[in-house]
């Protein structure tokens, strides 16, 4: 979810407006729940006005009140919104400061939510590189004592259909590369169950030949 213009902003309306939890009006605008609580007890912001994002066209009433009547859902933006944002991400819009900034919190969701993703198909979702990822992965990143997990398809740097074309074509390969390795595994079981029952075989006549010269 790309949090809203002026986030503070709606996070006042919504707190003000509406019966949605802290943590719903705190994932929706970007911001901590802590920092919402801290709205709704006049303790910050109480000198911001607060912004509608129903007139912003971000958010419908109709999406508010599901929420509203369900705590553990979260609020999605209106279908233009998201239209938009998809038609950005298909024509390769130029990224902003904040999706640019927004990468490596998108490199970190990709690895949490999808691990089976290959690190060449991050670097064409998000349009970094290798390196990059390897630093998020590990920690080193010099950014890693903020990164925070971003879904890319909410903040607009890919479309959630490449994103799912990703996740298929990577289960797909994993799929394909363990019965791959589930006919090698066979194929060395039989190869081996075929030479132990060879070599078995060969015993009873050494045997016997040992006896039988032995007889001699």
């Amino acid at each position: 979810m790309t949090a809203p213009l002026m986030p503070k902003a709606t996070a006042v309306w919504l707190v003000d407006n509406t019966t949605l939890s802290f943590i719903q009006i705190a994932e929706f605008c970007e911001l901590h729940e802590l920092e919402v609580q801290a709205i709704a007890d006049g303790d910050i912001a109480f000198n911001i006005m607060g912004i509608s994002p129903v007139d912003t066209n971000q958010l419908t009433w109709d999406e508010i009140h599901r929420c509203e009547q369900d705590s553990s859902a979260r609020l999605q933006a209106s279908k233009m919104e998201l239209n938009v944002r998809e038609q950005n991400a298909k024509a390769k819009k130029v990224l902003s400061p904040s999706q640019r900034n927004d990468k490596p919190n998108a490199i970190a969701w990709i690895l949490k939510n999808c691990p089976e993703i290959s690190d060449t198909q991050i670097c064409k979702l998000v349009g970094t590189t290798k390196p990059t990822i390897q630093s998020v992965r590990d920690g080193t990143h010099r950014d890693a004592a903020v990164i925070r997990p971003k879904n890319p398809v909410a903040i607009g740097l890919c479309s959630e259909r490449d994103l799912e074309a990703a996740i298929n074509s990577a289960r797909a390969k994993a799929e394909a590369l363990a019965a791959k390795e589930a006919r090698i595994a066979e194929a060395v079981a039989r190869k081996k169950a075929k030479k132990e029952a060879a070599k078995a075989k060969k015993k009873p006549a050494a045997a016997k030949a040992k006896k039988k010269k032995a007889s001699e």
